[in-house]
């Protein structure tokens, strides 16, 4: 869209530049107002299409930035859920389950796709729920919500927890935040 109208800017000042050209040659003189008129148009177009055209650039810049930022933080997530998954000694079965469970399917769905019973699904999903010592598929995965988006609590931060008495205290044996072993 920016880059369209970048373009019809630009068609725009050649046009106005072109006008000037065309009639100071047949007048000669700069003293005329609509000359002079056609005129700042013409650089008011150029100066608009040169910001424009720094705007766009810092514009793809910025969202090529977030995309590297988005990857990494993508990349650190699976570390960390394998990491997690190791620590907890999860069989091959039930990081499938954890990982469909991370992705926000339920227990049927989970069944159908690996060709198992609903019921040996919520078994495994129960094994899991209890190697991670979380009391279910919403703790489960607010595990890895607090990791995604862990960092230095800042001071907002700090006053939400202890406002809502949230502590290490409340997370779970293995959590790379908390203070239990």
């Amino acid at each position: 869209m920016l880059a369209g109208l970048i373009l019809l800017q630009g068609l725009c000042a050649l046009f106005f530049i072109g006008d000037v050209v065309e009639d100071f040659r047949l007048d000669g003189h700069l003293d005329d107002p609509h000359l002079l008129l056609e005129s700042v148009a013409a650089v008011a177009l150029v100066g608009g299409v040169a910001f424009l055209m720094l705007e766009l650039r810092g514009l793809l810049s910025r969202m090529s930035d977030m995309q590297t930022g988005l990857d990494i933080a993508s990349g650190h997530l699976a570390e960390v859920i394998e990491t997690f998954f190791d620590e907890w000694k999860l069989t091959a079965a039930e990081r499938d389950v954890a990982i469909m469970i991370l992705k926000g399917l339920d227990n049927d769905t989970i069944a159908q796709m690996r060709k198992t019973a609903a019921g040996t699904v919520r078994a495994q999903a129960t094994s899991v729920y209890a190697k991670s010592a979380t009391d279910g598929r919403a703790q489960f995965i607010s595990l890895f919500m607090e990791e995604l988006m862990a960092g230095k609590m800042g001071p907002v931060d700090a006053e939400v927890a202890h406002a809502t008495g949230q502590n290490d205290d409340s997370l779970p044996p293995g959590h790379p935040h908390s203070s239990k072993s």
